[in-house]
């Protein structure tokens, strides 16, 4: 059984970090059913454990927040779905790339629901799309947006952190960082798509496309 939270409002990091601290440990002590927390935070920025300092261009925009999740600096806020996954790979195989590719595949799954078709890119973390309505790069490629951030920490085989999907956030509060380490592309949101997508919406497909890529 995995359990699924919905959280209402914005939820503080610190709480946040607990709660998947609290609930891992006894889902590997088998105390506690997996599960998959879905939450948002406020405006902040979140260091990973890869993470440089000099990609954090505006340090006094936001709270910051140093994470054990695997990844460099990225944003999380209002408009910005958050789901932490807590789940037990003592169950379900330990093998890390197979549970990052998991995840991917729930992601690209999800975006696919409203048909967009999300992409995974080598060397780059998280989920991109391609944009056909940008002009062409200097190199004369078609521009790519990120639209979705993976990071997660495991503990006794089971895992913490998660990923995020931009549904509707500010998007020029991505400028105070440069996400994941990359320059050359940039972040978009369902909504900047085109799309009206709410988060009530996502959450379906949320749930939908976890059932199909994790089989629970």
């Amino acid at each position: 059984m995995v359990e699924w939270i919905i959280s209402d409002g914005l939820t503080d990091y610190d709480t946040a970090v607990a709660f998947m601290e609290t609930r891992a440990a006894a889902v590997a002590a088998g105390e506690a059913d997996e599960c998959i927390w879905l939450i948002e935070h406020p405006p902040l920025y979140t260091a990973g454990t890869s993470a440089r300092s000099q990609d954090l261009t505006d340090p006094d925009r936001f709270p910051v927040y140093a994470s054990k999740r695997g990844g460099q600096y990225t944003y999380h806020g209002p408009g910005q779905r958050v789901a932490y996954v807590m789940l037990d790979l003592n169950k379900r195989g330990r093998d890390v790339r197979v549970f990052v590719k998991n995840l991917e595949e729930w992601v690209i799954a999800t975006l696919a629901e409203f048909s967009v078709s999300g992409e995974i890119r080598e060397g780059r973390v998280g989920v991109w799309v391609t944009r056909d309505d940008k002009p062409l790069t200097v190199s004369g490629q078609k521009p790519e947006d990120k639209i979705a951030a993976i990071g997660i920490r495991l503990r006794k085989w089971v895992s913490f952190h998660g990923i995020s999907i931009n549904v509707e956030p500010d998007l020029e509060h991505f400028s105070g960082i440069v996400p994941c380490g990359i320059t050359e592309h940039g972040v978009t949101s369902l909504v900047d798509l085109g799309l009206p997508v709410t988060m009530d919406d996502l959450d379906v497909a949320l749930r939908h496309a976890f059932d199909q890529t994790f089989g629970d």
